[in-house]
């Protein structure tokens, strides 16, 4: 009986092993989109029950200077930090120092004092659970001078002086509740916001080129941002904010959207995420909490597709057309993306840096299916339900 169950868990741990033929198909495919300039370079990885399957690089990091794209490359990965910032949370939820749904005001006294626009007071107090998934009201906030060159103290105190957008948990607006958030991870850890990402997450998990502030050897395999030439056609370089001119100038870490990193490095977060907390023998969330951060949440008794700190998934929603219902990622502002299939234990990393590139996300839509294509997943389409109109 025993040979007998070892053997079927055998035939069930490889039942899911990835098709390296079909694998074998994303280089070239990545390869047109470059010729297609739906992107100047691209780096893809792919990850199967926290082993590397696929890792690859295609067309050019920087165009004018002839630097092919590397497999190592850094990219801003801008909103893709927000799945890493829910995270940090749950790290402390797993200690008892903080909970999603009790009042932030317990450990961020300023939240007691906001004000919805209009003048009214909140009917419900803002929780985390809120904040990190754009579900508190907190309006998105005009473009100064400022940002990015003040503390994240001084940043969040002006994000909860503005009144809220809506009443707290009665609708979704995008914007910077997880910001909010991460500066209670300050507050309740004693800890500078950056250095708590470093050693509670990055550090653990090994993902040695994820930072806020780039080094000098790090900035120089950063990615070149690229648009479109509107009258060319032409890809030209782009502006990207968090790029300084150097490394003694740095940006403020931004929770909602700072991080530079690589695909290899975010392939081993998703993959304790996948691992419900667990990479290398080396337990950085309780499970419980994985299932609590990646649950879809609801406001104003509708379903949405957001969680805390991603992007999900639902039977009436695909944020990823390519990836199953269930699944749960994030994107980034310049079209980079990281997904989780938790049934498979797939994970895949799309790393480009485009800003107003048209079709920016055929490839990673392409890239996305030829990996579960290769996995045996099928995927159908999303059919909209009938209803009243």
């Amino acid at each position: 009986m025993k040979i007998q169950l070892a053997a079927f868990l055998f035939l069930v741990s490889q039942a899911l092993a990835l098709d390296s033929a079909k694998l074998a198909a994303i280089h070239p495919a990545m390869e047109e989109a470059v010729k297609a300039k739906q992107a100047a370079g691209i780096v893809t990885l792919v990850m199967e029950k926290g082993k590397v399957v696929h890792h690859d690089a295609a067309g050019m990091a920087d165009i004018a200077k002839g630097r092919a794209m590397e497999k190592d490359a850094l990219f801003w990965i801008a909103s893709m930090t927000k799945s890493v910032n829910g995270a940090a949370v749950m790290t402390l939820v797993d200690e008892g120092k903080l909970a999603l749904d009790e009042p932030a005001s317990k450990w961020l006294p300023e939240l007691a004092n906001v004000t919805v626009e209009g003048g009214a007071k909140p009917e419900k107090p803002i929780t985390l659970r809120m904040l990190l998934s754009h579900t508190a009201g907190i309006a998105f906030p005009p473009r100064k001078p400022t940002d990015g060159a003040i503390s994240l103290k001084s940043y969040v105190a002006t994000l909860i002086k503005a009144p809220l957008a809506f009443q707290p948990g009665s609708s979704y607006e995008y914007g910077f509740g997880p910001t909010v958030a991460g500066r209670v991870i300050e507050l309740v850890s004693g800890m500078k916001y950056e250095d708590f990402m470093r050693t509670r997450l990055f550090e653990p998990l090994g993902m040695k080129d994820t930072t806020f502030h780039p080094n000098d050897a790090q900035r120089a395999r950063i990615a070149r941002t690229y648009k479109m030439d509107e009258d060319t056609r032409e890809l030209v370089p782009g502006y990207n904010p968090f790029v300084t001119s150097d490394a003694s100038v740095q940006h403020m870490p931004e929770p909602a959207g700072g991080l530079f990193s690589t695909a290899q490095d975010m392939g081993r977060f998703y993959a304790m995420i996948a691992n419900h907390g667990e990479l290398d023998g080396k337990r950085i969330l309780s499970a419980k909490s994985v299932a609590d951060m990646t649950k879809p949440v609801t406001a104003g008794e509708k379903q949405l597709n957001y969680a805390c700190g991603w992007q999900c998934n639902i039977e009436t929603q695909r944020v990823c057309a390519a990836m199953p219902v269930g699944s749960f990622g994030h994107g980034g502002a310049f079209a980079t993306n990281g997904w989780v299939d938790p049934k498979s234990g797939i994970v895949t990393v799309f790393m480009v840096q485009n800003v107003l590139v048209p079709d920016s996300g055929k490839p990673r839509d392409v890239f996305q299916k030829l990996v579960m294509d290769a996995a045996g997943i099928t995927v159908k389409p999303l059919v909209a339900k009938k209803g009243k109109k």
